[in-house]
């Protein structure tokens, strides 16, 4: 093996110290900082250490810049011709992943990588291989994950639009006398929801089953402006339920002009009982404000019960009714201390 150093010189050193701090590729930055650590006289194994890399790398890397000088340290795969994968391409690739396999006319309702090839070959005339798509998916930080079910809302287009217009418009100009509160209603049962896990090749992860399934339901109401959750819980989803949430939000903010509380159509929210609890005197400081049928993505307390079955529900190993509960309880609390804390420490 021949000799280690690598002499640069004065200039040559001042040089490669300014095309460090330039640098934006991290590839290249590292190729540079071999040199100058080399130059400074320490040993390849030292280099190797100090940068994270191979001591094989350092060679390499002082290699070529020995034989073809500051050129060799640039990405030899400049010499394979125009890139394939480059921004043009990553941006028609953004454009199909984001529709339908069936807007390209494949007859699959579901991308593969192979057909993702298919398309963009006959989109840009550039074709690359299998792993390359892949590579190209992770630039764009795609997912390979579960679309979402939706039903479209009956109503036309613009009373939709003025509808949740309205509500923003409440909401952004609230009155400090005021609040206001998200809710819904979230089902829990004793038979777990099975969801996606990290598993080990060759197993699949088993949840026990109890067989006999047992519900509960908690109705909750999300604080606009802090996130707290306030919720009561029952052994059915019906209008005393929602009754019994709409008092203890009248109860846990005495000195509120008005509760207004944002909510979807279901049924038990538009029975006789919930009329004649609204025309109570201290009915009357709440008011319900509906949101168009189907629209679960402008209720914000749907991603509350979503990080709730996440937590604690989805393949829980619970066998008891009383112990799930205790677990729902346990960590909605902890979710409004962590929320209480965030407003302290923000304060």
């Amino acid at each position: 093996m021949e000799g280690i150093l690598v002499c640069l010189g004065r200039g040559a050193n001042r040089r490669f110290r300014k095309k460090v701090r330039e640098c934006v590729d991290a590839k290249l930055k590292t190729r540079y900082f071999i040199i100058l650590s080399l130059d400074a006289g320490r040993s390849p194994a030292d280099t190797a250490r100090a940068l994270e890399v191979s001591v094989r790398t350092v060679y390499r890397v002082r290699k070529r810049f020995i034989k073809y000088g500051e050129a060799g340290l640039i990405d030899r795969r400049e010499e394979n011709g125009f890139r394939k994968v480059d921004e043009d391409y990553l941006e028609v690739l953004h454009e199909v992943v984001k529709s339908y396999s069936w807007e390209y006319g494949w007859p699959r309702p579901t991308w593969t990588q192979e057909m993702l090839v298919k398309t963009m070959k006959e989109i840009t005339g550039v074709e690359v291989s299998v792993s390359t798509m892949s590579r190209a998916l992770k630039k764009l930080r795609a997912r390979h994950g579960r679309p979402k079910p939706t039903v479209g809302c009956p109503w036309p287009q613009a009373t939709k639009t003025k509808r949740l217009r309205a509500i923003r418009k409440l909401l952004d100009n609230l009155p400090a006398n005021e609040v206001a509160f998200y809710e819904d209603e979230v089902d829990i049962h004793l038979n777990p929801k099975i969801g996606p896990d990290w598993m080990v090749r060759g197993q699949q992860k088993e949840v026990p089953t109890p067989g006999q399934n047992e519900k509960r339901y908690l109705a909750g109401a999300q604080d606009v402006r802090t996130g707290e959750l306030i919720w009561v819980e029952g052994e059915r989803k019906n209008s005393p339920l929602f009754i019994l949430l709409l008092w203890e939000l009248v109860q846990k903010h005495p000195q509120a002009k008005v509760v207004h509380v944002i909510l979807d159509n279901y049924s038990i929210h538009h029975t006789q009982q919930v009329t004649t609890t609204l025309q109570t005197p201290e009915g009357q400081r709440i008011k319900l404000h509906f949101l168009p049928p189907y629209c679960p993505d402008d209720n914000k307390i749907e991603r509350t019960w979503q990080d709730l079955h996440a937590n604690v529900t989805r393949n829980h190993r619970c066998l008891t009714i009383k112990e799930l509960m205790r677990a729902v309880r346990r960590y909605l609390r902890q979710r409004n201390r962590k929320i209480q804390l965030d407003h302290h420490l923000a304060a």
